[in-house]
């Protein structure tokens, strides 16, 4: 992994998180990653938007959004042409011992800055279905929580073979996402999207393709999908806000053709940055 070009907690250069702070312990707080084009935050508002619905969920009384800001912008500046910012919220230090927090904590935020590579799949990729489960949790669903275990069990299971990502069922058995994109279907024209309601997490790319494809007059929905939907498919593409718009070319043994409505949004979406 790449060395940080910078990391800031509450604004102050630091790269150190004291023990006592919850996101330790427990993974309680709240993360997005942004990528920073030619001094840009791409889709910068959609990602707040998100962090701070996170924090409403998990009771976490983050007001300091406006800090958080400033201090994304004076990291901006130090941003070369292609970086990767992430934020993260967490509650803060721990003021008794136990997972119930007490609401005296002061949450905290962390700011840091990473170099990232420019990123092209002009062949697709191929998928692979993880063998573990996702637990359903409707509360949890759709934010992007620092306790991401079943994603870093399901990467690990990815890390032995030759895919690019591993897609994620939920214990019902019904099609949520990937490790770590979001994922589409193409049938007759339509876009159709797993629904996020249960698990997984709503990526802020899968939003803009969502909003996008109104704008391209192509229908789009979110519905309860299965592997068997996936596979009877025209086209299929993965999301996310590092890699944009990307075909899938082949999910195990089941081959796709090229993704013509794909390219079309990956072309429409790759010059926006809000």
């Amino acid at each position: 992994m790449s060395a940080a070009l910078g990391c800031w907690i509450n604004g102050v250069s630091a790269d150190a998180l004291p023990a006592d702070d919850r996101a330790v312990h427990y993974g309680d707080g709240v993360f997005e990653t942004i990528v920073v084009h030619t001094g840009r935050p791409r889709f910068l508002e959609a990602h707040l938007a998100r962090l701070s619905l996170g924090c409403t969920r998990l009771a976490i009384p983050f007001t300091a959004l406006a800090e958080l800001r400033e201090e994304i912008a004076a990291a901006i500046a130090q941003a070369p042409p292609r970086a990767i910012l992430k934020t993260i919220v967490t509650r803060g230090s721990a003021a008794r011992r136990g997972y119930a927090p007490d609401g005296t904590e002061s949450p905290r935020r962390l700011v840091s800055l990473w170099p990232s590579a420019d990123v092209d799949f002009p062949g697709g990729v191929e998928l692979r279905v993880a063998t573990m489960r996702l637990g359903e949790n409707p509360l949890l669903a759709g934010i992007k929580h620092l306790n991401r275990l079943e994603n870093v069990l399901a990467a690990a299971e990815l890390s032995k073979t030759d895919a690019f990502e591993s897609l994620l069922l939920d214990s019902s058995g019904s099609l949520v996402c990937g490790s770590m994109s979001n994922v589409f279907l193409v049938r007759e024209g339509q876009v159709v999207t797993p629904r996020i309601d249960r698990c997984g997490v709503a990526g802020v790319m899968r939003g803009i393709v969502l909003r996008e494809c109104g704008v391209l007059g192509i229908h789009s929905l979110e519905a309860r999908l299965s592997l068997e939907e996936l596979f009877a498919a025209d086209e299929a593409f993965i999301t996310n806000a590092r890699i944009g718009v990307v075909p899938v070319r082949r999910v195990g043994e089941h081959s796709f053709g090229m993704n013509k409505l794909a390219l079309r949004l990956s072309a429409h979406i790759e010059p926006l940055d809000a």
